[in-house]
């Protein structure tokens, strides 16, 4: 990962852990109830993608084992990793793009249910994203993947496709740019990837026609699986956020002005609105700031946060960066991963920093979206996570009126007791996220992500969940204090409130 080029190290900061009382008497640790959204504390836990499910997308025992353990620190809402709406190949991801997938993402409701006495609402992101291929060797890429056309007919001479891609592989490093076109040049050294803009493709044209029933069959299937709601994944890298970007030009109504970039999100949300029932949740996650060149800014965001809230979402979740534009170039046989240039590290900033730091970088952005929704009327709550690290840090946004729900995406995973520690009065015994990034470079290599804080821990137990490789547990070890706080509970197991 990319890091600021001040490359400040930033210690963690000295915290106060609250009593059980103070806790108790808090904001973070108080019901939320604006429209559909009903929490039982302002706790949230972002989606965040373990490399569990098979290889066909469905739900294993290692995907349950991982939600019950963040189930059991008792978030006030806990988010199901990016989870494919298209029946495609997508690696050991979830999908939810066909009947099949059901079964699975219905026992995993009801893990969630029991591993939090009823107290955490579970919701599923909903994702779609482009297709991406691994970079190619120099000499297979020119000799048998790049599609030979007139431009390429014209500038090397009047001979045969095959003599064509011979003469290309014989030229230098620096002689292909004067022959290959920029996205040709992009195929050859990060790999092909397929943009929203591409409208020369069908597939691609179409997107605004298919999408929102795509979206809207997803969001149908989740409900009967029995989730409280569905997050449309607006963020990153992928589908959706495209749609929404500067950097979408489509002149077809659906790229351009930003009005016209919200058009497909839109779309999507109102026909998911319509597949489901009047009780379940809808919201989104997308970015106050794509941090890269020519990229969508905070005014874009402030614009889309308002219109969301108009079309009637229910809540709208906040992240930044992680765009595939900034991206460092892939080794051969390796896709462009998209948290590896500066968006990457806004989007999971590390303690090798700038001035600024890593921690609660998102919230000045977040407050400016959340002025704008309340300034035009709507209360949609809005949820700001990360670099949040700490009680009084989540405790002053939200008194301070800057978010309605607080998230913690790597503090959960290095410690997923940690709400349930801080709210019974024992926050000296949290396990604290070191921000190395240790977790991200583990999805980079599309590997099972752990963390460094306790993947190593009680290895010699034979019972011990381990990594396919058994070098690593596969979930954080349990907490006497969660055991000792699930006896005090109110409502019994399975019953969401």
């Amino acid at each position: 990962m990319r890091h600021p080029p001040e490359r400040i190290r930033h210690p963690l900061p000295v915290v106060r852990w609250p009593t059980e009382a103070e806790a108790a008497a808090s904001t973070w640790f108080n019901p939320l109830n604006i429209g559909r959204l009903s929490l039982k504390a302002r706790t949230w836990v972002p989606a965040m993608v373990p490399w569990r499910a098979t290889e066909d997308g469905l739900v294993t025992q290692d995907v349950l084992d991982w939600y019950r353990r963040f189930a059991e620190g008792r978030p006030g809402a806990l988010v199901v990793e990016a989870t494919g709406v298209r029946d495609v190949p997508s690696g050991p991801l979830l999908r939810i793009g066909h009947e099949r997938f059901l079964p699975g993402l219905s026992r995993l409701v009801e893990t969630v249910r029991r591993a939090s006495a009823g107290r955490t609402r579970l919701f599923i992101q909903l994702i779609d994203f482009l297709v991406i291929k691994r970079r190619p060797p120099r000499e297979r890429y020119l000799l048998e993947f790049l599609e030979i056309t007139d431009r390429h007919r014209e500038l090397i001479g009047k001979v045969s496709d095959d003599e064509v891609r011979l003469r290309l592989a014989a030229m230098t490093d620096e002689q292909l740019p004067l022959v290959l076109t920029d996205r040709e040049l992009e195929a050859l050294h990060y790999g092909y990837r397929e943009r929203v803009t591409d409208v020369h493709l069908p597939h691609i044209r179409a997107l605004p026609r298919e999408l929102p029933e795509i979206f809207a069959s997803a969001a149908e299937r989740a409900e009967r699986a029995g989730f409280d709601g569905v997050e449309l994944h607006y963020a990153h890298a992928y589908t959706m956020a495209s749609f929404l970007s500067r950097l979408n030009t489509r002149t077809d109504g659906y790229g351009g002005t930003a009005d016209a970039r919200a058009r497909l999100p839109l779309e999507v949300f109102r026909a998911a609105r319509s597949s489901v029932g009047e009780q379940f949740v809808i919201g989104c996650r997308y970015l106050t700031d794509e941090c890269i060149e020519g990229g969508s800014a905070l005014e874009d965001a402030v614009f889309f946060g308002v219109e969301f809230a108009r079309a009637g979402m229910d809540f709208v979740s906040l992240s930044r960066g992680g765009k595939f534009e900034d991206a460092k170039q892939p080794k051969i046989g390796s896709p462009a991963y998209p948290y590896t240039g500066r968006s990457g590290w806004e989007c999971m900033p590390t303690v090798i920093a700038d001035v600024k730091g890593p921690f609660g970088r998102n919230v000045s952005s977040s407050s400016a979206i959340r002025r704008a929704i309340r300034g035009a009327g709507f209360d949609t709550p809005v949820v700001v996570s990360g670099g949040i690290n700490s009680f009084d840090q989540a405790e002053r946004i939200l008194v301070s009126g800057e978010a309605d729900v607080v998230g913690a995406a790597r503090q959960a995973l290095a410690d997923p007791d940690w709400l349930q520690k801080v709210r019974l009065g024992y926050g000296d015994a949290v396990r604290r996220c070191t921000y190395t990034n240790y977790c991200e470079g583990l999805d980079q290599m599309h590997k099972q992500v752990t963390c460094k804080l306790w993947d190593r821990l009680d290895l010699d137990d034979p019972t011990t969940p381990r990594s396919a490789d058994g070098k690593r547990r596969l979930v954080a070890p349990v907490s006497p204090v969660v055991s000792a706080g699930a006896e005090i509970e109110e409502g019994p197991p399975g019953h969401l409130e």
